[in-house]
């Protein structure tokens, strides 16, 4: 996507919060990108926000909107859709924070208000599956229709593919296809088929107001009710305990008995779980595979050593599911405690002694020495970006106020050049700490000082703390020299 591309999206989604609220948003802030190609902004204007989602593909927008609708009718909370675009490429939605169950676990543990929206969230899900989804046009879908022997094909080669060859372990290739197709024809018989969210986990599930609500459900389909269930109690790092997945499946049994369905047969719900269980783990392996090992995302790569530990844990429980010699002992080797060790080195940063030192500066004065005992480090030269000291209306601010970060954002190629930033720093912070450095430098540098390297070295402080919970500290050696009283800076 071009700057001119971007400045549209922008100039877009305050018109379409001037006409929605009727008036125009003092501040928009892009949000952090997540797995998808959507892109999400956060709009403020008079104690009123809005999330603004910008996303090409609107047969995936038609399906949200498809599914909001019918998730409204049956009261199951999902944020509001206040206005969408002609082409329905963006739109405005309600903005429901930034907590998500998932945040919950890792900042407080399985309190007992945890373990509550847990509850609330399975009971739910019952509803979702069996009361929306007896009304669900699965046309609607803008992809698989049906969780079926093909969908799980394709998630089991993805995972193949992305995770399991680029370990070097050997297996008769010839052999674990034939066996795949074998467990996949075996799985895609599984009835009853409901509605299934296909990503139900603590990442999709918002805390708002003490409630709770459930987000990106777009990939919505026919198929399994066990594979969501799968998808919430066995997510890879929130590491959730044996007894409290245990109480909550007995929750989702009590839900279905309150609901108008014909009864469900328990034992029967909970074999097909045990295999979805495996499913589910075979498919969050393949996507951290290719976000974290190819597309070197951070939060994925992280995510690899605990869905390990889940694998090697169910494995153990259940001897003969898979019951295929050739796909069982690829799981085993691959769940083994050195290829886990591999990937553990890189989680549990947050008690890592390691600090990155961001600093702006003016070239005026001279690029500073920064680097440490080791010396690493980068120096980015934001000269590049067009400047906001040429302009009155910003000459006497800094990055750090509203005015200079909305015009960077929506006027500049800053939102590139960070993101290429976020992925370069990652890179190191990742094998820094792996290495047991205790620290990274990272310098930005302007004509002044005051505007473009100083946002820039607050927007990687606030993505490193968010993303990596890096600790972090930022310096701006040229704050004295700012000018922000009557005499113009100068700008070149």
């Amino acid at each position: 996507m071009n700057t001119k591309s971007t400045s549209q999206i922008f100039v877009q989604l305050e018109k379409m919060f001037q006409d929605h609220f009727g008036e125009q948003p003092a501040k928009v802030e892009p949000l952090t990108l997540s797995g998808s190609d959507r892109r999400y902004f956060r709009l403020h204007g008079n104690g009123k926000t809005a999330i603004g989602t910008c996303n090409p593909n609107t047969q995936e927008n038609n399906t949200f909107f498809y599914i909001t609708d019918l998730f409204n009718k049956h009261q199951i909370p999902v944020p509001v859709i206040y206005t969408v675009n002609k082409d329905r490429s963006a739109y405005l939605q309600q903005d429901l924070g930034d907590t998500t169950l998932f945040h919950l676990v890792l900042k407080e543990g399985y309190t007992a208000t945890v373990k509550k929206y847990f509850e609330t969230a399975i009971q739910q899900l019952a509803k979702v599956q069996w009361v929306a989804g007896q009304e669900a046009d699965f046309k609607q879908c803008h992809n698989a229709q049906r969780f079926d022997e093909k969908t799980i094909l394709a998630d089991l080669q993805y995972f193949k593919y992305y995770f399991a060859d680029l370990q070097g372990i050997v297996y008769n290739r010839n052999r674990l296809a034939e066996e795949m197709q074998e467990f996949c024809r075996e799985l895609g018989r599984v009835q009853p088929q409901t509605l299934i969210y296909r990503d139900f986990q603590s990442r999709n599930i918002m805390i708002h107001d003490n409630k709770v609500f459930f987000i990106d459900y777009q990939g919505f389909m026919q198929g399994p009710p066990q594979y969501d269930l799968a998808s919430l109690l066995w997510q890879a790092r929130a590491q959730m305990p044996v007894a409290l997945k245990e109480s909550l499946i007995n929750t989702y049994v009590e839900a279905l008995a309150t609901l108008p369905i014909p009864r469900m047969d328990e034992i029967y719900l909970r074999k097909g779980y045990i295999q979805f269980v495996l499913i589910r783990l075979i498919q969050v392996l393949g996507a951290y595979g290719f976000r974290g090992l190819i597309q070197q995302k951070s939060h994925f790569r992280d995510s690899i050593a605990p869905a390990l530990k889940n694998l090697q844990t169910h494995l153990s429980e259940h001897l003969h599911t898979p019951n295929y010699p050739e796909f069982r002992q690829l799981l085993e080797n691959l769940s083994a405690p050195d290829i886990q060790e591999r990937y553990n080195r890189n989680i549990n940063k947050e008690n890592t002694p390691f600090k990155v030192y961001i600093y702006s500066f003016s070239y005026k004065s001279g690029m500073p020495k920064i680097g440490g005992t080791h010396g690493g480090g980068y120096v980015f030269d934001c000269r590049g970006i067009v400047n906001p000291g040429k302009f009155a209306d910003y000459k006497h601010l800094t990055g750090k106020d509203p005015q200079v970060q909305h015009f960077l954002n929506l006027e500049t190629k800053m939102p590139y050049f960070l993101n290429h930033v976020y992925g370069l720093v990652t890179i190191n912070v990742d094998e820094y700490i792996a290495r047991g450095f205790e620290q990274l430098s990272v310098a930005f540098g302007c004509t002044g000082g005051q505007h473009r390297s100083v946002f820039a070295a607050e927007s990687l402080a606030q993505y490193l703390q968010e993303k990596n919970n890096i600790t972090v500290e930022v310096t701006h050696l040229n704050e004295k020299k700012w000018v922000l009283g009557d005499e113009p800076p100068t700008t070149a």
